[in-house]
């Protein structure tokens, strides 16, 4: 128990867990939402001085402004809203990602997906606007996507672009349902549903608008995947 405490760091109302590193294989990731810049950086400077590399998730342009001052090796996405801070040597690049979007609306949640991976040091294909009013383009997609280890589908409307993908791949397919929609989509509960009840057997799924957990568990499938060495 008391070194599980000494892994545990206090800032303001904030305990940084500087040991999910090792536990789990990530640093902990940061969700900037309703965080003052001046606490954001305090907390990222201990995680940097614990030679941790850093993912700040919804990003005001106030907090980059103050963390691209601070850390000049900063990349600040502002689609994404996300802000990425390496630390040390790069990461070896292991496994590959799809993100694959419907319509152009979706892009600020496949972004915030993209910029998860890349941080988590997967190589990442980025696809937009390939939904299924158009089927064309789908298929026209295919040699992007089809040998990627794991795919991360974003769609909002009738959200039923995940099953489509998920019958030309063999590898996970991660769905994100978004709040992009007129009214009887309810803010994303709609595309949620059908998510939820898609057929195919290799779909999961995440929150609404949750780019970073799409990005995240793909992230992690990509990885491992990316390590086993081929069939001889």
């Amino acid at each position: 128990m008391a070194n599980e405490r000494s892994h545990v760091m206090g800032v303001a109302e904030t305990r940084l867990d500087l040991d999910r590193a090792r536990r789990c294989g990530f640093p902990e990731v940061i969700y900037g939402a309703g965080k003052d810049p001046e606490h954001l950086l305090e907390i990222v400077t201990l995680q940097q001085q614990a030679g941790q590399p850093s993912l700040i998730t919804r990003a005001t342009p106030e907090h980059a402004e103050l963390l691209t001052a601070r850390f000049p090796a900063a990349i600040h996405h502002p689609v994404a809203r996300t802000i990425r801070i390496p630390n040390g040597p790069s990461q070896e690049s292991r496994g590959h990602v799809a993100v694959i979007t419907a319509g152009t609306t979706d892009r600020p949640v496949a972004e915030e997906a993209a910029e998860t991976a890349r941080w988590m040091g997967c190589r990442v294909t980025l696809l937009m606007d390939v939904g299924v009013a158009g089927p064309q383009r789908l298929l026209n997609a295919l040699p992007e996507f089809e040998q990627a280890d794991a795919v991360v589908v974003v769609a909002g409307m009738e959200g039923a672009l995940p099953s489509v993908v998920a019958g030309w791949v063999a590898c996970p397919v991660i769905a994100v349902p978004t709040s992009v929609g007129y009214g009887a989509n309810f803010q994303g509960l709609a595309p949620l549903l059908t998510m939820l009840n898609s057929c195919a057997a290799n779909v999961s799924v995440v929150n609404i608008d949750a780019g970073f957990k799409g990005g995240y568990l793909a992230g992690l499938i990509a990885r491992r995947t990316g390590a086993v060495p081929p069939h001889t």
